[in-house]
């Protein structure tokens, strides 16, 4: 019997919603048991009343939406019980907007600054120019020094004109180390300065990742504590309360000239600390290592299925699995909103503080009809279309986003089933995990 998918088309391409009405089973169904998929599927766009709920009608939006509901009933969407034929489902800051208007931002880094619960235009203007330089380099040969010296201007007129608002935007615990990370910035931006006038295309985007990282720092040492509470009903649950880096090691099979890759990941409990906080004690429970690769289809990686019966982590004290909910923090909003989609709650045209934008975004895998059954399994988002940028694409507010592959993520492409995770370790942030279970039950 075909599957009839529902592609109701407001007037955002933001609000589209294609949703697959499959029956859901009593109990998880087990990835390995299911047949292998068979694109005979029907898409009807229903457009009864539209006109009535004041959403005027768009052909071409709608069109839109189905070849988006059509990519992902080829590819799926990540789920608890995926298969091949499974499917899925702070301050504002206005004075920001013209820094980050244009293209989706699609580089992970920026993407985690940007991210961050601080309201600084000077930093943020320092920020743009250097992260500029990508595209500059995108044009040939020694021409695109050209642009990248007017990048490299930019930034340094504005680190100069706007220090002083910068330093006073430090935490003031942090004001020495930000000072310093200040002082190197301004070296680093001549040294680069020097590179372009000695015509040295290949040193030029190693030294803006140096500044960057720079930047970045700062920004960080402008956040003086945790933003908000969480809610009540979730605050002893093991909580990221900042940042955290992991480093995981998958050991590649059936390919001879790769034998392991080693992927760089930034945890942002800012702005998901329920979502990172879970993933971090299980990381430091091990659960991961040894597990391994459980989808690669080209459209995500997906793993953290854990043998048995179970869909995702038993929680040795209740010897029940452990979930989380839903977690989704919103652009202009001060904590993040739960148990909820976006979509369910009409906010339809909302944008997510950290969107699906980058190859290699991270985010909870959950059961399609169940906001708040999510627990272990987790996915990077591997697909990159023009069509699904930031906040129209239906992953955007339906799945919690709670880091990026910021290192080696090109070769996520590489990872196929059966590969093995051989290892996750926490690099950086433990201190920012509170209520870790693991130490309570080892």
């Amino acid at each position: 019997m075909a599957a009839i998918i529902s592609c109701n088309c407001y007037s955002s391409l933001a609000a589209s919603k294609c949703i697959s009405p499959i029956t859901k089973a009593s109990s998880f169904l087990r990835t390995q048991n299911l047949p292998k998929y068979t694109p005979q599927k029907h898409v009807q766009c229903q457009l009864h009343n539209e006109q009535q709920k004041g959403r005027p009608f768009s052909l071409k939006k709608c069109a839109i939406s189905i070849v988006l509901a059509a990519e992902l009933l080829i590819n799926g969407i990540p789920s608890l019980d995926w298969s091949p034929n499974a499917y899925a489902a702070n301050p504002t800051f206005p004075d920001l907007s013209v820094l980050i208007s244009g293209p989706p931002i699609k580089d992970p880094g920026a993407l985690l600054r940007y991210a961050l619960p601080i309201n600084n235009k000077a930093v943020r203007e320092v920020q743009k120019p250097l992260e500029d330089i990508s595209e500059s380099l995108k044009i040939a040969g020694v021409k695109a020094l050209d642009s990248v010296e007017r990048n490299v201007r930019q930034a340094s007129r504005a680190l100069k004109q706007g220090k002083t608002l910068i330093v006073s935007g430090l935490a003031e615990a942090k004001k020495d180390h930000g000072a310093e990370l200040l002082d190197k910035l301004e070296v680093g931006m001549e040294e680069l300065q020097q590179i372009v006038e000695d015509r040295n295309r290949d040193a030029v985007a190693p030294k803006q990742k140096e500044l960057l990282q720079y930047v970045g720092d700062v920004e960080e040492d402008m956040v003086d504590g945790f933003p908000y509470e969480v809610q009540e009903e979730y605050r002893n649950m093991p909580l990221l309360k900042g940042r955290a880096a992991v480093d995981m090691k998958v050991k590649v099979k059936d390919n001879p000239n790769v034998e392991e890759r080693v992927f760089r990941i930034v945890l942002d409990g800012y702005n998901a600390p329920v979502t990172a906080g879970n993933f971090v004690d299980l990381v430091q429970r091990h659960f991961y290592d040894g597990m391994e690769i459980q989808r690669a289809d080209g459209f995500v990686v997906q793993t953290g299925d854990p043998e048995g019966p179970a869909e995702g982590f038993i929680e040795p004290s209740t010897e029940k699995t452990r979930t989380i909910p839903l977690e989704i923090m919103v652009d202009g909003e001060k904590a993040p909103v739960y148990g909820e989609t976006l979509e369910e709650l009409g906010l339809y045209k909302a944008q997510t503080r950290l969107p699906f934008n980058a190859f290699g975004t991270m985010a909870m895998a959950r059961d399609e009809f169940e906001n708040n059954s999510a627990s272990s399994q987790v996915f990077w988002l591997l697909k990159e279309s023009e069509l699904t940028p930031s906040n129209a694409n239906i992953l955007d507010g339906r799945y919690a986003v709670f880091g990026y592959v910021t290192e080696n993520q090109d070769f996520l492409a590489d990872v196929k089933v059966g590969d093995v995770i051989e290892s996750i370790k926490l690099v950086s942030g433990l201190d920012n995990l509170v209520n870790p279970s693991y130490k309570i039950a080892g």
